[in-house]
């Protein structure tokens, strides 16, 4: 399995144009970091999560020119705002899309993107097999995903295992029962905004602790706000098998 880190920030604590905060200045490419999403290759299966406002540019620099399946960890506006864009790949294959959420982000889906569910198509719009994403284990393309169900504040939010491979992002809790789908995994993928408390988000010291707890043995963190700092800042006073994730990052399972 090939993961390319598509985008490994948010829409949290993002300053205007032209700040000259040193995160917006930083000549670090990885410092710059388009909204959080990920690219898996399963053998022959490409699968991307998440579909915020980037994800056009996301897929045209990570050269990707064909997609089976796109799956969402919740309804907010970072990380489904992009849905409408499947329609290139409609274009390129000739098929639907599958796209699995969850009944509350399909319920989002249904009121953003109305014109898709509407029983009178108009000619262009996007093309899409929807699914439900329950707490079951799912197939897309014969390969099991496992959902775990992890807190955003009040709101569900879907996190996925794919093998060793585990990926959770805008999570503040995690139940002791859900924590125990994620152990066993090779790489866990986990948020961490800032170095402030949040309402909704791990900060980096909580999202630590939690790698810790769940001794994974390598850890990438994302949805990586401007407050935390510059990743080469970040990535100095983290454990050795705890990294910060960048926008481009490719990694093997």
């Amino acid at each position: 399995m090939k993961i390319t880190f598509t985008g490994t920030g948010t829409s949290q604590g993002v300053p205007l144009i032209g700040c000259t905060c040193a995160v917006c200045t930083s000549e670090n490419p990885k410092d710059n970091r388009l909204r959080s999403s990920v690219h898996l290759e399963i053998d022959n299966s490409s699968i991307v999560i998440d579909s915020g406002p980037d994800f056009r540019q996301q897929m045209l620099r990570s050269k990707i020119k064909h997609l089976d399946a796109l799956i969402f960890t919740h309804g907010h506006k970072d990380h489904v705002a992009g849905m409408d864009d499947i329609r290139a790949f409609n274009f390129l294959s000739g098929e639907a899309i599958d796209v699995y959420a969850d009944i509350l982000t399909q319920e989002v889906l249904k009121r953003e993107f109305a014109y898709v569910f509407s029983d009178i198509k108009y000619p262009g719009i996007p093309e899409i097999a929807l699914h439900t994403i329950t707490d079951d284990i799912f197939k897309v393309n014969g390969h099991s995903i496992l959902p775990i169900n992890v807190m955003h504040y009040k709101l569900p939010v879907k996190g996925f295992r794919i093998n060793d491979f585990t990926y959770i992002t805008d999570a503040n809790f995690i139940s002791k029962e859900e924590k125990d789908k994620i152990k066993g995994s090779k790489v866990l993928v986990l948020n961490a905004l800032r170095k402030e408390k949040h309402i909704s988000h791990f900060t980096l010291d909580e999202a630590i602790e939690l790698a810790n707890e769940l001794a994974i043995p390598q850890v990438y963190f994302t949805h990586i706000s401007h407050q935390l700092g510059l990743h080469e800042d970040v990535n100095k006073i983290l454990p050795s098998h705890i990294q910060l994730a960048y926008d481009g990052l490719v990694i093997s399972l």
